[in-house]
């Protein structure tokens, strides 16, 4: 027999409430293909129904079920038809007596039985394998391969569904996405024994079901590091934005035991980006995707950890060390911390939009929904940069594209060429001086409410799709009485810190501090969380870059 193509072995079962029987037909199984397949045996429906269900959720193949048609509480055509909702694609064979051949005939109908086997069938060679041999080829040339990924099951409009997909996308974890609605979510469903009133269902590679599963379990379930394998570093860099993944790179490459720790997903606001065009080295535009997949490739090959899903909670400073405090309780510490924790993007304050966010109101770009907004009506929030970035992409399938900018129009906060695509795109629109009023719709988005600033004018469209990108709240809340910050929570570094010609309060070294340095000795920020920072990608690499050559200007001095 040729082996089959997929690296784990094929499931072939057997199931006979007769020991004896039970044990003679996987005896036989195995002398002729053991090499090739697994032979999993089974001695009632009941027992087989739950392997069954455990080797779907483990992501196995199921090639061959014989069933026999004489078994107490379920009979082998009441198995094969529960049978057939788990592995659809198996092939289905019944073991009768002579006396029971009317009712494997009639089972052809039922659950579109493949062959019927007469007990005994000795010899084997004549009257098993032949017809096996002919069902395993049929298999093997059928579609049959389930996605090696992880599955997610959900509602469109779920919110956390939405979350689960968007964390998963983001840290290019691969998964395939199945409707509650859709046969085969309902079968994952049944696999699991779940009802679907709690969604998602996550399903792991190795079958294991998480339900409603947060973020710090799904990471460390799908492979995602959580768990910082040492106690001390030379550098712990917070946030793994643009800023974050250059200084993780840089630190690394030049020998400092550096670790990332990530809240949610590397690449930050960039990382969401479907089309960068103005950064330096790709003429032809880089998605912030695959931007953020070379970065973490290239801090990772340099030797820099990176932790996802860890929300960190506090900074103290401990001597020379610096610890840093996540929300479990646990921390880790370093020599130096360089802060790179971004910012995020505000939150609509529309009556409506909190109850809809994730079913039709999403903040952030949210690639995964793009798929679905094809030939659909979607309104965009914002006027910089990454608005725009999301209009193009969006443009390329949906029915019309519309920008609700507050002000007067796109120059004062978006670059030209992206002024100028948007302008010769034929589906997108800008509505200037337009602010959304409220959202309306029972479990999704179906309409918005929109006002004009000037005239207080109001109107109601229709809408299923907004995505918003209005302004920068920066992540930095933790920080309170350690770090300096200003008024709006951006933090000072610097010069900043020595305006009046005096060093920071509680400063005790006899030097001012250095350029991307705050008031805590050793504790350095870069990108957009830093005051007055430029806000772009390229200047938030270079500043994780130079923050790494003052990490190492400080601890030569240290």
């Amino acid at each position: 027999m040729a082996q089959p193509s997929d690296a784990a072995r094929t499931v072939i079962m057997t199931v006979d409430d007769d020991p004896g029987v039970s044990r003679g037909v996987a005896r036989d199984l195995r002398r002729r293909y053991g090499e090739s397949y697994r032979v999993v045996r089974a001695e009632s429906g009941e027992s087989a129904l739950e392997a069954l269900r455990e080797l779907k959720l483990r992501g196995d193949l199921v090639a061959v079920i014989l069933a026999d048609y004489r078994m107490p509480q379920m009979n082998g055509i009441e198995f094969l038809e529960q049978a057939l909702d788990v592995y659809p694609g198996a092939r289905r064979v019944l073991l009768t007596a002579y006396a029971d051949t009317n009712a494997a005939i009639d089972a052809i109908n039922v659950v579109d039985l493949d062959h019927y086997l007469l007990k005994p069938w000795d010899p084997p060679e004549e009257k098993l394998y032949p017809v096996l041999d002919d069902l395993l080829e049929a298999w093997r040339c059928s579609d049959f391969r389930p996605v090696p990924a992880t599955k997610v099951v959900g509602h469109r409009w779920s919110a956390r569904s939405s979350e689960v997909r968007e964390f998963l996308a983001r840290n290019q974890v691969p998964y395939r996405w199945y409707s509650a609605e859709e046969p085969e979510g309902a079968r994952l469903l049944a696999a699991a024994g779940q009802d679907g009133r709690r969604l998602p269902l996550v399903i792991t590679p190795d079958g294991a079901p998480l339900v409603e599963p947060e973020a710090p379990e799904l990471a460390a379930r799908v492979g995602l590091a959580t768990t910082p394998a040492e106690d001390f570093y030379d550098l712990v860099v917070i946030g793994g934005g643009p800023a974050g993944l250059g200084a993780a790179v840089y630190g690394a490459s030049e020998g400092l035991r550096t670790v990332l720790v990530e809240r949610s997903a590397t690449g930050g606001q960039a990382g969401q980006s479907s089309r960068i065009e103005n950064y330096l080295g790709f003429p032809d535009g880089v998605s912030g995707g695959q931007l953020t997949d070379r970065a973490r490739r290239q801090a990772a090959k340099f030797g820099a950890e990176i932790l996802t899903a860890r929300e960190v909670t506090g900074l103290e400073v401990d001597g020379a060390a610096r610890t840093v405090r996540f929300s479990d309780g646990s921390a880790v510490a370093a020599h130096s911390v360089i802060l790179a924790t971004g910012v995020s993007y505000r939150q609509l304050t529309a009556p409506g939009t909190d109850d809809l966010t994730g079913c039709g109101v999403y903040y952030g770009s949210a690639l995964t929904e793009a798929a679905s907004c094809q030939g659909h009506d979607v309104y965009i929030v914002g006027g910089a940069n990454s608005a725009g970035q999301a209009a193009m992409y969006l443009a390329r399938g949906a029915k019309s594209v519309t920008l609700l900018v507050r002000g007067d129009d796109l120059a004062a906060s978006m670059s030209y060429y992206l002024v100028q695509q948007i302008t010769d795109a034929p589906n997108i629109s800008v509505r200037a001086r337009t602010v959304v009023e409220s959202a309306h719709g029972s479990d999704h988005l179906e309409a918005l409410t929109l006002r004009d600033v000037e005239s207080g004018a109001t109107e109601r469209v229709d809408a299923q799709w907004m995505f918003v990108f209005i302004g920068a709240a920066p992540l930095t809340h933790w920080l309170d009485g350690t770090v300096l910050r200003d008024e709006h929570g951006f933090i000072l570094a610097g010069p900043d810190l020595t305006a009046d010609g005096r060093p920071p309060a509680g400063w005790d070294l006899d030097r001012p501090p250095y350029h991307l340095e705050t008031n805590v000795p050793g504790v350095f920020v870069a990108g957009d969380a830093r005051a007055e920072s430029a806000k772009r990608v390229a200047s938030a690499v270079g500043e994780g870059a130079m923050a790494v050559m003052l990490v190492h200007r400080y601890l030569e001095q240290s």
